[in-house]
């Protein structure tokens, strides 16, 4: 039963036909259910005086559009829509499926999600559905169908947004339907139990199978359970909620010429997706990223996400679908941004290849579990400080118009994937201290400080055109991604590899033969013994260098010894070796350096790779931008004192103040510059 008339289709193109648009884009979500209609006009009046560009409508309007089985009303979204079109604002239009409405677990209960103990997660928060439910898919691709089809080529429809968040809370789901899943997953990979049992080393402890029906998902167990199971299971999840997305973005295309994304979240918290696997699938790559102040370094974090989104988009301009005014509403104490964090924080995304910064939300909720999200029209309403910084941003990314489309330049790469740090977190290793996103994140951290740029490549993926690469606790590796990173340094690349690389395959089973594995003729090393320190405790290198967590006993078999262990279990043992591999070279750290000790070493490999490096700080970014013969140079300083970059010399315009700049690049206390250069001053 439908309660309003479909809504006229045009042949008209959107328009946005692609992306990323002709200048740095202003969007939002908004949430006009939550605001009686005689708000709407007044939301929208404002959005035209901020100059929001585009808004993202109807993320969570399942119950809405359908509050009761089989019954739709399309009156409200409708209402909105043509408020928006009229204002000539473009909307970003969700499917509306990130969460079922009530009715729908009354009638089907057995859409909702298990725990690994076989809890039930309830209705009441969101996203309570399965990801392998039929149930569930088929209700999602029926609403799909009525609002694609009544909004398909709709003028105003710039992009479609499928779901929201795939993944953030129900990316695991252990319930019998998932079961039955994850063993059709599995036959398609393996094609017999007994492959499946090779692969998974079920000989241990009695585990072979002889009928996939014995196979169920990594349940809880009484004692360690099986790694490879594990893996496997994180692999056929990102696949499960994969499938989803591609079917709700199936049904658009047929009815839609706009392009179609979802909101990835490439954040340190968040890790059940790979994230690599989806790229293919999004016209957009479109990240959600707050600022964690539950991590030491929130923005290093957001320098990394920044950069692994741009890896996601192979280098091409992506959009920031999601961040915050101020404070979020999810961490255990919520921080507002200080004076100046706001641009800071948005234009360290810019720098890293955004050309669409989007906020959640529009307009502060009054009621519900986000009430205390900052939004860009607060509780206050447009009048206040937090009004006006967001006055001032927006008229700050109109300035910067000149950096969308230009490509990030980068020199230096690192391999990092989701299913390494899968494989890293699930199998019982010799420490639980040396964990792969925060090794991951030192290296960055270390050459963010030096003013070097970093790209992030998936394992297996070619290296070509990059001087130095960094290799990350890459535990589990393949023989092709193994195969790549020796053909950087053979084709004259410095590669450096962290400690506990290689020992595994794509299996997690062991690499016999001696440590470091796939790396060991690399690196021109046996490892005999791994010996990991306890927490707290510190060695000494001969440098005069402090280490901690990790040490190895090993020998250098063809490897130049640069420094070694002078105290501690590896007492004279090798700590870091290089050694020469073709026309270039691989370094290895048998050890975690501390912070000026690690950034002592990668000067050294950056010199060697020929990549100059300017010493700008922990709280500083320094990106370049560049395209169609001119390069923007950005300079963020969080510091709460001025700097100057007497290596740094900068000549162009300011696009953030309009001045002239000639000279050492100078930057104020909390300040920005990006210095737009026409190429024949570089």
């Amino acid at each position: 039963m439908s309660l309003t008339p479909a809504l006229p289709r045009t042949t008209a193109e959107p328009l946005v036909p692609g992306w990323p648009t002709a200048s740095v884009l202003l969007g939002c979500d908004y949430n006009p259910e939550q605001w009686r209609p005689e708000v709407w006009r007044e939301d929208v009046g404002l959005m035209r005086e901020l100059g929001v560009d585009l808004v993202a409508i109807n993320i969570f309007g399942w119950a809405h559009l359908e509050p009761r089985d089989g019954e739709f009303d399309f009156s409200g979204l409708d209402a909105i829509i043509a408020l928006l079109h009229e204002a000539g604002i473009r909307i970003n239009l969700g499917t509306g499926t990130s969460s079922p409405p009530p009715w729908l677990s009354r009638l089907h209960p057995e859409i909702l999600p298990r725990d690994r103990a076989g809890v039930i997660a309830y209705p009441g928060g969101r996203q309570a559905w399965c990801p392998s439910s039929p149930v569930f898919r088929e209700r999602a691709l029926a609403l799909v169908e009525r609002v694609a089809d009544r909004y398909g080529e709709h003028p105003a429809v710039a992009l479609w947004h499928v779901s929201n968040e795939l993944g953030c809370h129900n990316a695991l789901c252990y319930c019998d339907v998932s079961a039955a899943a994850f063993r059709d997953w599995l036959a398609r990979r393996y094609g017999s139990i007994e492959a499946l049992n090779a692969a998974w080393g079920t000989a241990f402890w009695s585990q072979r199978y002889s009928e996939w029906a014995d196979v169920l998902p990594p349940r809880a167990t009484l004692s360690a359970g099986n790694p490879a199971q594990q893996l496997d299971f994180q692999r056929f999840s990102s696949d499960e909620l994969l499938a989803h997305y591609r079917a709700e973005a199936e049904v658009i295309r047929r009815r839609s010429s706009a392009p179609v994304t979802t909101n990835l979240m490439v954040t340190d918290h968040i890790s059940a997706l790979d994230y690599w696997s989806w790229a293919g699938d999004l016209d957009v790559i479109a990240n959600d990223h707050y600022l964690d102040h539950r991590l030491a370094e929130p923005l290093g974090e957001l320098a990394f996400s920044a950069d692994l989104t741009r890896g996601l988009a192979n280098g091409a301009p992506w959009m920031l679908m999601e961040t915050s005014t101020s404070a979020v509403s999810w961490q255990p104490v919520n921080h507002a941004k200080r004076e100046g964090e706001l641009a800071r924080t948005v234009l360290g995304h810019v720098a890293r290849g955004a050309d669409s910064i989007c906020f959640f939300q529009w307009r502060a909720s009054q009621r519900g579990a986000e009430k205390f999200h900052s939004a860009l029209l607060p509780h206050a309403g447009a009048t206040g400080p937090a009004w006006r910084q967001t006055v001032e941003l927006s008229a700050l990314l109109d300035r910067l118009e000149p950096v969308v489309g230009m490509r990030v330049e980068a020199r230096a790469a690192m391999v990092v994937g989701w299913e390494p740090r899968w494989a890293a977190e699930v199998d019982t290793h010799p420490s639980q201290l040396l964990q792969y996103l925060p090794e991951a994140r030192r290296y960055h951290r270390a050459l963010r400080s030096l003013g070097v740029t970093v790209d992030m490549v998936r394992p297996g993926d070619s290296l070509a055109g990059y001087d130095l690469v960094v290799v990350p606790t890459l535990y589990s590796v393949t023989d092709a991604a193994a195969d790549t990173i020796a053909h950087a340094a053979a084709s004259g690349a410095t590669v450096l590899i962290t400690p506990f690389s290689g020992l595994a395959d794509e299996d997690a089973a062991i690499r016999l033969g001696g440590h470091p594995g796939a790396f060991r003729d690399l690196l021109g090393i046996v490892i005999d013994e791994l010996r990991p320190l306890a927490a707290g405790d510190a060695v000494v290198l001969e440098s005069g260098a402090t280490a901690t967590i990790w040490s190895e006993a090993l020998r250098a078999e063809r490897a130049e010894v640069l420094d070694r262990f002078a105290s501690g279990p590896a007492a004279g043992s090798p700590a870091i070796t290089r050694a020469t591999h073709g026309s270039g070279a691989a370094w290895y750290l048998a050890t975690v350096l501390e912070a000026d000790a690690l950034r002592a070493v990668m000067r050294r490999a950056c010199a060697e790779a020929g990549i100059p490096v300017i010493d700008v700080g922990d709280d500083v970014d320094l990106v370049v931008r560049s395209g169609d013969g001119r390069t923007v140079t950005i300079v963020i300083n969080h510091r709460d004192a001025e700097l100057t970059l007497a290596d740094l010399a900068l000549h162009g315009v300011d696009l953030v103040t309009g001045e002239s700049v000639s000279g050492p690049a100078a930057v104020a206390a909390g300040g920005i510059i990006a210095v737009l250069t026409e190429r024949s001053h570089s």
